[in-house]
């Protein structure tokens, strides 16, 4: 995966790599997106976010964008080449908007940042997971021509639904 630094500028909207100083206002965006869709809060599963982040940032094999708004990063995307999948195919593993910047054009920005990164490294598909009950989530994926996974149904007590994305050339 190429690991070239990302920098669009879209209005005063920025979409850039992210920064191994910045794994704390990007884990704190994650905890207040993730909050969302728990109704009754977010489960506490043993993860160390800031940890995660911080590797996610750095690791060579993937890449973290973030999305800076008035000086603050209002949007993050975490993807890697997918384990175990096939050659040009990438896991788009966390997606998250600030829930103030929702509805703002500050997803689908990143989003196409995202495809822009994929495409210039060969990608061909992407896949991702979506807590089943993130209606919201789920509707802005599908408008963006995400749909379910037909190799990987859910099973009837799954949480989470997987999707794929064809990524299209120039």
């Amino acid at each position: 995966m190429i690991k070239d630094r990302v920098n669009r500028v879209t209005g005063a909207r920025v979409i850039r790599t992210a920064l191994p100083a910045e794994a704390q206002p990007i884990t704190a965006l994650h905890a207040r997106a993730r909050a969302t869709y728990y109704p009754d809060g977010t489960p506490e599963d043993g993860t160390d976010w800031l940890a995660s982040w911080q590797h996610a940032i750095e690791r060579p094999h993937g890449q973290v964008l973030c999305v800076v708004e008035d000086g603050r990063i209002t949007g993050i995307a975490s993807f890697r080449r997918a384990e175990g999948a096939p050659d040009g195919t990438v896991y788009l593993a966390q997606f998250h908007v600030d829930p103030d910047r929702w509805r703002r054009g500050t997803g689908r920005s990143l989003h196409a940042a995202c495809v822009e990164a994929w495409r210039a490294d060969g990608t061909r598909t992407a896949g991702l997971s979506v807590h089943i009950d993130n209606h919201r989530a789920r509707a802005f994926y599908a408008g963006l021509g995400w749909t379910p996974d037909p190799r990987h149904p859910p099973a009837p007590d799954d949480h989470h639904l997987l999707l794929m994305f064809t990524v299209a050339g120039e």
